[in-house]
């Protein structure tokens, strides 16, 4: 800011110098005074564009550069965050078959241990189912003996009836209503 008086007033101090050497180099057929005006014109401008725009520009190109390096550390943080996720998945993905592999060796067993339990409940089904059928095959031996029992006792006294007809007489059958009148007596007393 100190610098910019003291540039102006060398331009000032030095304009009229350069004023003169052009109008002698105007002669020649160059315009020189007219490039000076334009050069004076324009160190006048960028001094005052510099006075004024040096604050709000270094102000931008701070922000601008801080913005830039902020969003630097933000992909480097991305970038190491992206290289352990990516560490994560191989070392899952390393440790998939081992995994699987467990996996398999806990289905076999489980297989092993059901094909077990379905046997010794077959085994067991069977032992129920053969004790049942024993128990009523018993229960129809029993049955079929009692009804033999019956038929052979019913074919008995058939057999003896027709005997007892054969070969009873009518003093046999008045001597047996005799003696079966006499015990109907004595359980009437």
């Amino acid at each position: 800011m100190k610098k910019i008086p003291s540039i102006i007033g060398f331009l000032a101090m030095t304009a009229p110098a350069w004023a003169e050497e052009a109008a002698e180099h105007h002669a020649a057929g160059i315009p020189w005074d007219v490039i000076v005006k334009q050069a004076v014109n324009f160190t006048i401008l960028a001094v005052v564009l510099v006075y004024f725009l040096r604050k709000p520009l270094s102000s931008f190109l701070k922000e601008r550069t801080e913005l830039l390096r902020k969003a630097i550390d933000e992909a480097a943080a991305a970038r190491t965050e992206a290289a352990r996720k990516l560490a994560d998945i191989e070392a899952k993905v390393a440790a998939l078959p081992a995994e699987i592999q467990a996996i398999d060796q806990k289905m076999d067993a489980e297989a092993v241990d059901e094909a077990k339990k379905i046997r010794e409940a077959g085994a067991a089904e069977s032992a129920r189912i053969l004790a049942q059928a024993e128990q009523t095959a018993a229960q129809e031996v029993m049955k079929a003996r009692e009804e033999l029992r019956q038929v052979a006792a019913l074919e008995a006294t058939r057999a003896a009836e027709e005997i007892v007809r054969k070969s009873m007489t009518s003093q046999d059958q008045e001597r047996l209503v005799l003696e079966n009148i006499e015990k109907l007596r004595e359980i009437v007393r």
